[in-house]
């Protein structure tokens, strides 16, 4: 019995991992879930009052540098524990389906249920792309995520009607699926930064996970925080800083002027070019689209403009640039494009 005990009994070192994995979720939540207040009490701290542009970019960027960055480190130490149970091939195999273009589907099928943000997306994507998931199928859910999200279809079904928050969801999900599976079909995975391509070959890990304790779980999980994290954090607050800065001075009454229902066929192209610069999340551009909605702008152009802010934002781009080369960031930039580019013609033209 007493040989039973001490066998079933974690051993010391597992012991102290599980205890500090428990203070580390319950701080996580406390600060994820406080994220609000916190930047409240930082923005006043500094004696600025909200309401003025610059206090609303600066509360933008206190809030959302920590959630990102909780997120980006919650989300690299799961999948770094995760894969320890599964090899990158495994991986693929489960992932990539057995037929063409099925993990396309279900990546973006699962970005709906996400809650994120361009910026907030990027963490799952290097962890999809660290774990060995194919380049194509990571794009799905990243376009997916910020893009449809089931805050954006109730404020669209609730401003709009369903019909518009119907074909909302489905040109969404069109445009992640055929952006995600033309990305895949181009084979670009050599344009990913190498200290990516190593992970995902498996050249940083080479023990069995079969073999594997808990306790080394764990510091395999720790060790892809700080190497991932450590190498992606400056470019997350170069991006949030971007973001802020542009949030704060929205030019409204000047995108409406060009994006009446009377304008020419270069409205869309110029609505999402406009978009791109910008960063928020599908809930805060929402007030802008009913906005713009009230002054005139047509409802495709407009929505062309609010897909090109939530799911091809310059911080995202930021942020991606650790990742990716060039080559690839204008490939996914330029095929995502296009498919706005039809969803805000195909929009126009039935509504």
């Amino acid at each position: 019995m007493t040989q039973l005990i001490t066998t079933l009994a974690p051993a010391p070192r597992l012991r102290i991992w599980l205890g500090g994995l428990l203070v580390a979720v319950g701080a996580w939540l406390g600060a994820y879930l406080h994220l609000e207040d916190f930047a409240d009490t930082m923005l006043a701290a500094t004696g600025l009052d909200r309401g003025s542009r610059f206090s609303d970019a600066a509360h933008f960027f206190l809030y959302d540098t920590p959630k990102v960055l909780l997120l980006l480190t919650a989300i690299v130490f799961l999948v770094g524990v995760i894969q320890t149970f599964f090899s990158p091939e495994r991986t693929r195999a489960l992932l990539s389906g057995k037929r063409v273009g099925v993990g396309n589907v279900l990546a973006a099928t699962l970005g709906i249920v996400t809650p994120f943000c361009s910026c907030s997306a990027v963490p799952l994507f290097i962890g999809f792309l660290s774990a060995g998931v194919p380049l194509g199928v990571t794009f799905s859910f990243l376009i997916s995520a910020p893009m449809v999200n089931e805050v954006a279809l109730v404020l669209l079904f609730g401003m709009f009607g369903w019909k518009v928050a119907a074909l909302y969801l489905f040109m969404g999900l069109a445009v992640a699926m055929v952006s995600g599976f033309v990305i895949g079909k181009l084979k670009m995975e050599r344009y990913l930064e190498d200290w990516v391509r190593a992970i995902q070959a498996g050249e940083t890990q080479s023990v069995d996970g079969n073999a594997m304790s808990w306790v080394e779980r764990f510091e395999t999980g720790l060790g892809h925080v700080r190497e991932i994290v450590g190498k992606v954090w400056p470019y997350v607050l170069a991006g949030i800083a971007l973001g802020a800065g542009i949030h704060g001075y929205v030019p409204e009454d000047f995108m409406a002027s060009i994006m009446g229902k009377d304008a020419p066929w270069w409205s869309v192209p110029i609505a999402v070019m406009i978009g791109v610069p910008m960063y928020t999340n599908a809930a805060g551009i929402i007030p802008v689209v009913e906005a713009l909605i009230g002054k005139g702008a047509a409802l495709g152009t407009v929505l062309a403009f609010m897909m090109s802010v939530i799911a091809l934002s310059a911080p995202e781009m930021i942020i991606l640039r650790k990742v990716l080369k060039p080559t690839l960031i204008a490939t996914f930039a330029g095929v995502v494009a296009t498919g706005i580019l039809i969803v805000g013609y195909v929009f126009n033209a039935v509504l």
